[in-house]
């Protein structure tokens, strides 16, 4: 780590993150909650977690302040958030990250354990094909040992009702824009100031050559509706999948092996 990077307060990084996040996802930490009812439920109090796609660490940070005892690792393969959380969970050796690319078919070789308790991720992996996704939760049912569960927290809208998503998005997009008129940052703007800042301005210019510009990110990614994911993790080996929170345009999934 440079002196740059080693002065940086990664706490306030953190933070922005999260109000960056919750400008589009105002019940993200609700999300969050019931993900880990879920895995205490299934798994108790001391889990060994995978946080998967966990750019800041935005989930290891809630499931070490909710389960003192459990042990995390988080993957991810952009260089600018795992910056930003390995600074931030400096000399917590409850933690561990590790840069992977989940389109590789070997990447859970990277990982520090064959398997683990619960697997979580949150607004991630709509960033794949349904081929990819597909192939990925196949890996996934060979993480999770058997009992224990799979979360999913992501951008899942159901096309079957047109007219409740329309008129619903539009009352989003009204909150968003006021928001953003009372100085929210959105997701261009958030990358632009970190892009400025010394201690990432390298990790951002690699960010930028793996993943283009922000404004290209989603380009290849497709969304999918909860049954779809459901479906998908019973087929790909889960014993039982369903969702177990929903919000207008966004669900969270469970799936148990």
């Amino acid at each position: 780590m440079t002196d740059t990077a080693a002065g940086t307060d990664w706490q306030t990084w953190q933070r922005s993150w999260d109000r960056q996040q919750e400008w589009y996802l105002p019940d993200r930490e609700e999300r969050f909650a019931i993900m880990l009812d879920t895995v205490e439920a299934l798994v108790g109090p001391r889990p060994r977690v995978l946080d998967l796609a966990c750019g800041t660490g935005s989930i290891s940070d809630r499931t070490l302040t909710r389960f003192p005892e459990a042990r995390c690792t988080g993957a991810d393969l952009d260089p600018a958030l795992l910056t930003i959380a390995r600074g931030t969970f400096a000399g917590d050796d409850r933690v561990e990250f590790v840069s992977v690319d989940l389109r590789r078919p070997d990447w859970t070789e990277r990982l520090p354990h064959p398997s683990y308790d619960a697997v979580l991720t949150a607004t991630a992996l709509h960033w794949l094909r349904a081929d990819e996704l597909s192939a990925l939760y196949g890996q996934l049912a060979g993480l999770v040992r058997e009992g224990g569960v799979f979360l999913n927290a992501d951008h899942m809208p159901d096309a079957a009702t047109p007219r409740l998503n329309a008129a619903l998005h539009a009352r989003d997009k009204a909150r968003r824009e006021r928001e953003k008129a009372a100085g929210a940052q959105d997701w261009a703007q958030w990358w632009q100031v970190a892009a400025a800042d010394p201690a990432l301005a390298d990790a951002v210019a690699e960010r930028d050559r793996i993943f283009g510009s922000p404004a290209e990110d989603h380009s290849d990614g497709e969304i999918q509706a909860p049954g779809w994911h459901a479906r998908a993790l019973r087929e790909a080996g889960f014993a039982e999948a369903r969702t177990v929170w929903a919000s207008p345009s966004d669900a969270v999934v469970a799936a148990l092996r």
